[in-house]
């Protein structure tokens, strides 16, 4: 029998938050980022829900084969681009748009051209830090580009570093304005957070992530409030009851001592399935529905929830780790973690099945 664990994935979720993205975007066409197997919920799976994109953006070589050998011909964007000369020629086999961020991918491109002509993006680095042109670069690079015969189209882009925090985007958007003075070309702008919170940062292509998948961006606002829907649940059973008397402890380490005579659901589920092993006791659960928290530490198998309010509950009983009821959000933040966490963690045994 298969162990009593499963995540669902509602493609009619992650329908409904694409809406609301576009809704958001206003006239700007708009990338669906699935990267990392779409954030959990996986790639074809995404990618047939999120059919109303105009394109994907991904990160690996690989994933997007698997997309175009499935028949998908909307447009696909590299985030991280190429890496090496040998994959320059699939650009063109496979229509992939690579997201030019060193110097490094400039000279191979100039080296190992593709067979046909393609678009790139040209990623710049506005202050993040992370990827990018810098000002010294950028004029460079966008005048080898622009002149390479087999590049059809550069687009300009750059990935705001606190666009769902207290710092915004203004400076990093005023940097980015400085830096592309002059160049006319289409603009990459927006993540989930600054297309939510930033309206001038649409541009002509927006990217949104996370909200896709039904998670807030934000830390002060949820993704109820938000009006968006989780597309994951993941669901377990108790497969045991334990009662413990005062003064007696749980788990590895004894972390837990109760306070008190209690019952103590043991649901299948630990680490290895995905669920945050630093979620500390407290952390919320939904047992049969009703709010309830996990107690000691998290195992590699197993957690162990409190019932002791719950009677009804015994071996068998459902209970929702995160999704539908139960925000992701909430969940990474008693763990200390972030909801994308969560969703990109959740383990190859986990059975997943799909929801129209």
């Amino acid at each position: 029998m298969p162990r009593p664990i499963r995540a669902t994935v509602s493609s009619a979720a992650l329908a409904h938050n694409l809406a609301l993205a576009r809704r958001a975007a206003g006239d700007s066409k708009l990338w669906a980022v699935i990267k990392a197997n779409a954030y959990g919920h996986g790639l074809l799976r995404a990618a047939e829900a999120l059919a109303a994109a105009d394109g994907y953006a991904l990160l690996d070589f690989e994933e997007a084969i698997r997309l175009r050998l499935a028949g998908v011909k909307k447009p696909l964007l590299l985030l991280e681009g190429f890496f090496q000369p040998q994959d320059v020629p699939l650009l063109a086999e496979y229509a992939l748009t690579p997201v030019i961020h060193n110097r490094e991918q400039v000279e191979i491109l100039q080296k190992t051209r593709p067979a046909g002509a393609i678009d790139v993006y040209l990623k710049l680095n506005s202050g993040m830090n992370r990827l990018g042109f810098g000002a010294d670069g950028c004029r460079w690079a966008w005048s080898a580009l622009r002149s390479h015969m087999r590049v059809r189209q550069v687009t300009l882009m750059t990935h705001f570093a606190d666009a769902d925090g207290a710092g915004g985007v203004q400076a990093q958007l005023e940097r980015f304005e400085q830096m592309v003075l002059g160049l006319t070309a289409p603009r990459s702008l927006a993540n989930s957070a600054a297309l939510l919170r930033y309206p001038q940062t649409r541009a002509d292509w927006v990217r949104p992530g996370i909200m896709l998948y039904g998670c807030s961006p934000f830390a002060d606002q949820s993704a109820v409030e938000l009006g968006l829907a989780p597309a994951m649940t993941l669901v377990a059973e108790i497969i045991d009851v334990q009662r413990l008397q005062p003064g007696e402890r749980l788990g590895y380490g004894f972390a837990y001592e109760a306070a008190g005579a209690m019952r103590v659901g043991v649901v299948a589920c630990g680490y290895a399935d995905g669920y945050p092993r630093h979620a500390p006791s407290g952390a919320p659960v939904l047992v049969d529905g009703r709010r309830t928290r996990i107690v000691g530490r998290v195992s590699m198998d197993m957690i162990c929830v409190d019932i002791t309010e719950l009677p009804q509950a015994g071996v068998g009983t459902s209970v929702t780790l995160w999704g539908e009821g139960l925000s992701a959000d909430e969940v990474a933040a008693a763990a200390g973690t972030l909801s994308y966490e969560l969703l990109c963690a959740l383990a190859p045994r986990v059975p997943v099945m799909e929801l129209a």
